[in-house]
């Protein structure tokens, strides 16, 4: 039997709610300077945070569909779509320069 519930995202919700109201009712009640109000603020700050993505993170539960992993990219599907031949003449700069710009032709992303 345990004693304390499952750390969920409902718990974390629940807690950091609890520690952000906490600390607001501290920097209201107290009214502390310099920088222990900045801490407690970013404090606050922080477990607001924690909150609001626990409870997105509950709502969204375990009804997610699973990730499904892309396929392996083909050779040559890049931007250039260069082959073993194309790979050769990387060594002249002009060549290199008219390959992009043919493949940007054909692609239509000029920059001109």
């Amino acid at each position: 039997m345990r004693r304390f519930p499952r750390n969920d995202a409902r718990t974390r919700a629940v807690a950091a709610t609890l520690a952000a109201a906490a600390l607001l009712v501290a920097l209201v009640v107290g009214r502390p300077r310099g920088v222990l109000a900045v801490a407690l603020a970013l404090l606050a700050l922080l477990c607001a945070t924690v909150a609001g993505v626990s409870v997105v993170a509950a709502r969204q539960g375990d009804d997610r569909e699973p990730v499904t992993p892309e396929p392996p990219r083909q050779p040559g599907s890049g931007p250039y779509r260069g082959d073993a031949d194309t790979l050769e003449t990387l060594a002249d700069p002009e060549a290199v320069r008219a390959l992009r710009e043919r493949y940007r032709r054909l692609d239509g992303l000029s920059d001109r």
